[in-house]
């Protein structure tokens, strides 16, 4: 049985850097076996009904502006599954999940990003999902858990997003200090994680300090209860790396069994 992973993204030059953090993420797919395929959902894909796509082929998406010119010269050929996109569907209308097909758009950096340091060869089938970041916490769990059976055959599932995730705060020159606020808010979600209180995650966004700065809109955040709701009964969260860059922006990445 394959773990889900949440995978903070950060900013789109993350698939040109070279630290701790990154070297955790392209060493995470050294350490598990080679998987049937990749279901991955992205905060920069979002809509307000499950999307799953079809797409054989995948296409770039370069949804960022002002980045140095190279950033938009890679590449990222994936095939995706359409067949097993369907027995997505199949499955989340089981589970009383409303969803619909999707079979034009292409990977977005949250998406081709953590992709392409996992597996820069592009040779995994890859599914992509959509998100609705204004559901409830409940639902997104709900989401989660529909999924867990693809992890008993062989696919990995990656939520990509961003813990605290607020850029008209960060500090690109990044001077190496880091915000207390964006601090405290990571942390005590990692104290809620590492509990097992799913619970007290939902409520995040009236119980966590600092939720305001750190979660100004969710769409990032809610891959993370999306990727605790895959996690199997009883098993535990396990934070295998984690820092913060340009002063608030947080990267994670949580492993759920």
């Amino acid at each position: 049985m394959f773990p889900s992973y949440f995978i903070g993204h950060g900013a789109p030059t993350i698939i040109f850097d070279e630290n701790n953090y990154t070297n955790s993420i392209r060493n995470l797919a050294k350490q598990l076996p080679t998987p049937k395929g990749i279901i991955i959902f992205s905060a920069h894909f979002e809509s307000p009904i499950q999307l799953i796509s079809t797409v054989s082929n995948y296409s770039m998406i370069y949804d960022f502006y002002g980045f140095p010119e190279e950033m938009y010269d890679i590449q990222y050929p994936a095939k995706g599954d359409p067949e097993l996109a369907r027995r997505i569907k199949q499955e989340m209308s089981l589970h009383g999940i409303k969803s619909e097909l999707e079979n034009k758009r292409g990977l977005d950096h949250g998406a081709w990003t953590v992709l392409a340091m996992m597996y820069p060869a592009a040779d995994i089938p890859v599914v992509s999902m959509s998100v609705n970041p204004f559901i409830s916490a409940a639902e997104y769990f709900k989401i989660g858990a529909s999924l867990r059976k693809f992890k008993e055959e062989g696919y990995l599932i990656i939520a990509s997003g961003g813990i605290v995730h607020n850029l008209r705060l960060v500090r690109f020159q990044d001077d190496g200090k880091v915000d207390p606020w964006a601090l405290d808010f990571d942390n005590w979600i990692t104290d809620r994680l590492i509990e097992d209180n799913l619970k007290g995650l939902g409520d995040y966004a009236k119980a966590a300090p600092s939720a305001d700065l750190a979660v100004p809109r969710p769409e990032h955040f809610v891959n993370l209860l999306l990727a605790a709701g895959t996690r199997n009964e009883g098993a535990k969260a396990t934070l295998l790396s984690t820092m913060i860059q340009f002063s608030n922006l947080s990267l994670d990445v949580w492993e759920f069994e």
